[in-house]
């Protein structure tokens, strides 16, 4: 068995369009990057809002073994009962206890254990638990049976992304950063082997506001009336990250920036 594995992390996939990039890139990116474990940020993979168990289920069909999410995943009330029953849908690990659904996972992918920690920022968002202190305390938990642990850090802020990146250096595989959607260019591996990006991007249209048509964002701006904001459907992409790592280890070895466009 090869002592390196590839991981792919997904950026927000937004609504049906970047539902259909992941359709159709996902199995050339499989190919081209031989990859092992794919995890997506799905919070808007429905309508731009939430998710559903259908939609979970769809991006279950297409390959992806892990899906992460963050603020928006209560958008839908259906998928409050989904939470609890489907272990690979995961919501933040520091919303309180008692809260539906899971905020992490050991996964298995040929024969190799997998961790993925789902945590979310309290920086200019809703206050909810620490998660620099619940994400340790699960880190540490979920070291005693695997070194290769993913942690999907749905957050605003860069400094509060960074921060947890240090704070976790040397005890995960990779911090990514999801939920601005805008694909930052600060790549790196830490010093003591975790793999780092502040925002990993966004899946869906590009010509658009972070997903949702520009005319209505730049009118909702201006105004301040809380239009409810559609999808576009112009300029489809995928952004992503891929991480590779030493198995033994839990060490990244490399990260590496993914944007695809779909040609229509």
């Amino acid at each position: 068995m090869p002592n390196e594995i590839h991981l792919l992390l997904i950026a927000d996939i937004v609504g049906k369009p970047g539902r259909k990039v992941v359709e159709q890139i996902l199995p050339r990116l499989r190919a081209e990057y031989a990859l092992d474990f794919i995890i997506a940020n799905g919070e808007n993979a429905a309508g731009g809002y939430g998710i559903t168990p259908t939609v979970a289920e769809e991006l279950f069909s297409l390959g992806v073994d892990c899906i992460t999410s963050g603020n928006h995943v209560w958008e839908r009330k259906e998928i409050i009962a989904y939470l609890n029953t489907e272990s690979k849908l995961l919501r933040p690990l520091n919303y309180p206890q008692g809260v539906p659904g899971r905020g992490s996972g050991i996964f298995e992918s040929n024969g190799r254990k997998i961790g993925v920690v789902n945590l979310q920022g309290r920086l200019f968002m809703n206050a909810i638990d620490c998660p620099f202190t619940v994400g340790r305390i699960e880190v540490e938990h979920m070291s005693r049976e695997t070194p290769l642990i993913i942690v999907d850090f749905h957050a605003e802020a860069t400094s509060e992304k960074k921060a947890l990146g240090w704070a976790l250096d040397g005890k995960v595989t990779a911090v990514i950063g999801t939920h601005t959607h805008v694909q930052t260019a600060d790549e790196m591996i830490y010093p003591r082997g975790t793999a780092y990006i502040t925002d990993c991007g966004m899946t869906g249209p590009f010509d658009s506001v972070i997903g949702v048509n520009k005319e209505k964002a730049v009118e909702r701006f201006a105004t301040q009336i809380p239009w409810r904001l559609d999808v576009a459907k112009v300029d489809l992409r995928l952004n992503a990250v891929m991480v590779r790592a030493d198995v033994s280890s839990g060490k990244a070895i490399s990260i590496e920036r993914i944007e695809r466009r779909l040609q229509e």
